[in-house]
């Protein structure tokens, strides 16, 4: 620690002075800065340099823990403790996520309509299981609102749609955003929560004619729709709640920035990640002999 202090200030004030100060030798002083960092200190440099760049890539907002996520992707075996170790030396930090509570009017279910989901999230195939909902941004010209729908098998925002009016067009123009990126017409659930939106006679044939399952959540069961809350909590920690929009076309060209610039390519690279890994765990050993 004292090597360190004089490193430091060696600037500012005589060596000698220094070492003296602190009861140290001059000579061993100017050994320590010779030798060279050990291979721990060295690997943490490197790691360093990675963590900086997902943090600055992020615009800030990636924490410890999505950070870590991000290393282990990229083959990367350091823990979680030591990530946060890292970043909090070096003065690196995200942006947590504000609780706010809000209630909204609910429709009725229609009949036939269940909750097919059951809170499970969880999905082996892509454009096999989908959530959606709204949300809302405020700009200095009015709210804008954003309908999305995500692909819970690779966490990417398939389907989009923004308006200063929230109505069942904006639901069915998100979905319908969804529906052209879908190779196929194979039969996929698409889970929400009983705003009257998607209680609408329009959007529950729209879905009927496009071999769309509907699911709802039951009443005041929040938690069935978390994945979709969970995309729009990213959202707002990430971009939203660091900006400020004066109008309503700002708001519209930063939600797509991030949509399709930052979130779904960050999604797809965890995909190829992925696939990549499946691929090597797989792939018959070669025998030589």
């Amino acid at each position: 620690m004292r090597y360190e202090a004089i490193q430091r200030h060696r600037d500012q004030y005589p060596v000698q002075l220094m070492c003296r100060c602190l009861q140290v030798s001059p000579s061993g002083f100017h050994g320590w800065c010779r030798r060279l960092p050990s291979a721990r200190a060295r690997d943490n440099a490197r790691l360093l340099e990675k963590i900086r760049d997902h943090h600055a890539a992020s615009d800030g907002v990636m924490g410890a823990g999505r950070i870590h996520e991000a290393l282990g992707y990229e083959g990367e075996t350091a823990s979680l403790n030591r990530v946060a170790r890292l970043m909090a030396a070096d003065g690196l930090s995200g942006v947590p996520q504000k609780r706010a509570w809000r209630s909204k009017p609910s429709g009725i279910r229609p009949t036939g309509v269940r909750n097919h989901l059951e809170r499970d999230f969880t999905a082996n195939e892509p454009n096999t299981k989908w959530v959606i909902d709204i949300t809302y941004i405020r700009t200095g010209e009015g709210w804008l609102y954003l309908c999305g729908v995500l692909d819970l098998f690779s966490g990417m925002l398939v389907g989009w749609s923004m308006s200063v009016v929230q109505d069942r067009h904006l639901v069915l123009k998100a979905v319908m955003m969804a529906c052209w990126q879908r190779p196929d017409r194979s039969q996929v659930i698409l889970h929400s929560d009983r705003g009257t939106q998607f209680t609408s006679t329009d959007y529950q044939q729209f879905l009927k004619d496009h071999h769309i399952t509907s699911s709802m959540s039951a009443v005041g069961h929040c938690g069935d729709n978390a994945a979709m809350e969970g995309f729009f909590g990213l959202l707002k920690r990430e971009r939203v709640n660091r900006r400020r929009y004066p109008t309503i076309a700002e708001a519209k060209a930063d939600l797509f920035d991030y949509i399709e610039r930052f979130h779904n390519p960050r999604m797809q690279r965890r995909l190829d990640a992925q696939d990549e890994a499946f691929r090597l765990l797989t792939q018959p050993s070669v025998k030589t002999g």
